[in-house]
Order: structure tokens, then C-alpha cells, then sequence
């Protein structure tokens, strides 16, 4: 079975730090693109960042360039959403996704993705 899960969220400060897991199972993650999704509430799900197989970084939020930061550690099967300098905007629950390409497609962030976690809520207030 396939599976992602996220874990990492919690309520920050403005202006603090939080590193967000995605573990995966069932599948090598390293063989895919990986994208990191938010959803505020009352909002629609956006892109914010994807990780290709390569290790290639999509940004699809302006706002969080210079702040977050996308990794992988494929020994542990697991991408890290680091975000820096925290702002109340960025108060979101935090989806991570596998996508059935390699690429991570700039145009569009939901394009191939195929499984999805259920989320991590990431609440910044002070």
C-alpha cells in the first residue's frame, strides 16, 4: 500500500521555524517528484514547493522564496518542508504528494500527483 504521512506541524511564532516531515511507504520516493501542498482555511489547496527525483526545486509561492526550503533523504524515504521565518499567511494544514513523474512540472503542481497524505496543520500566531 501506498502511503504518505506528514508530521512536523504545531503552532509557531511569527518569525519562528518548523521542519515538516513526509514519510513514505510502500514505494522508493526517491524514484519521484515530491511536492509539498497547502490548504488555509477557507482557501483552496495551492502548490508551494516540489523536489524532482534529481533533486531539482519548484517554487510555486513567491512569498515563501528565501524562506522554505525542500529536501530529501532518501535513505530514511522521507522529504522535509523547512520554513523559516513564519508568518501568520502561512497557517495552513500541510499535504505532501507523490507525483508518477520523475519531473516536478512548474506549470501546474497537481499535474501526476497521485497519492497524497492526509496533513499536518501548521498554525503561526502569536
Amino acid at each position: 500500500q501506498l502511503q504518505l504521512v506528514e508530521s512536523g506541524g504545531g503552532l509557531v511564532q511569527p518569525g519562528g521555524s518548523l521542519r515538516l516531515s513526509c514519510a513514505a511507504s510502500g514505494f522508493t520516493l526517491g524514484n519521484y517528484a515530491i511536492g509539498w501542498f497547502r490548504q488555509a482555511p477557507g482557501k483552496e489547496r495551492e502548490g508551494v514547493l516540489c523536489i524532482s527525483s534529481g533533486g531539482g526545486r519548484t517554487y510555486y509561492i513567491d512569498s515563501v522564496k528565501g524562506r522554505f526550503t525542500i529536501s530529501r533523504d532518501n535513505a530514511k524515504n522521507t522529504v522535509y518542508l523547512q520554513m523559516n521565518s513564519l508568518k501568520p499567511e502561512d497557517t495552513a494544514v500541510y499535504h505532501c504528494a507523490k507525483s508518477t513523474l520523475r519531473i516536478c512540472v512548474p506549470q501546474n503542481s497537481n499535474f501526476g500527483m497521485d497519492v497524497w497524505g492526509k496533513g499536518t496543520l501548521v498554525t503561526v500566531s502569536s
